[in-house]
């Protein structure tokens, strides 16, 4: 299995360089985001993946779009591998909204509103990374899939703090991390 992290947002840009909230919700992708996502679309080409899960975050979707059409695969919404909610950034788009921009998905499986609307503790997105790996795990072609995701999510999954548009294999079988450090880079 692959797993990215989305390429760089709005959010991404200003936060890098304030160390503050700038007070985006759901952010779009930066032209450096969308050339993130261009250079991962054209370096998984040949890797075999059948499936690409992603998050209901404008900014993950961005992201996998360049990927579905170049790999010509099924793109799967699915909430589990959203960011964990500690920023303005991780208020999401209301489905209504998603279906308007993204009619191609399918989003009939999820609430209007399906992000959480209180800060989740480390210890949530922790368990929510181990049922999503124990998932994956169970799934004989568990390999053929891609994740777009987020930092948070993509930490409790692997304990490893991956940048924007990085690339990082990732076997569901083996042992959940023994520490999460949560250090925002």
């Amino acid at each position: 299995m692959i797993l990215l992290r989305h390429g760089q947002s709005e959010f991404n840009l200003l936060f890098t360089a304030t160390r503050r909230d700038p007070g985006i919700a759901d952010p779009k992708l930066t032209e450096l985001g969308h050339q993130q996502a261009r250079e991962a679309a054209a370096s998984l080409k040949g890797q075999g993946l059948r499936r690409i899960i992603v998050s209901p975050y404008t900014r993950a979707l961005e992201t996998a779009a360049p990927i579905a059409a170049e790999l010509g695969i099924p793109v799967h919404i699915n909430p589990i591998v959203r960011e964990r909610y500690a920023f303005s950034c991780d208020i999401g788009s209301p489905v209504s909204h998603l279906k308007a921009a993204w009619p191609q998905h399918d989003f009939r499986h999820l609430d209007d509103i399906w992000w959480p609307q209180i800060e989740e503790p480390a210890d949530q997105i922790i368990a929510r990374a181990n049922r999503f790996r124990a998932e994956m795990a169970a799934l004989p072609d568990w390999a053929d899939t891609l994740v777009v995701s987020h930092w948070g999510f993509i930490l409790s999954l692997t304990g490893q703090s991956v940048m924007n548009g990085t690339l990082h294999r990732f076997d569901p079988t083996l042992p959940a991390p023994a520490e999460v450090v949560w250090r925002h880079t």
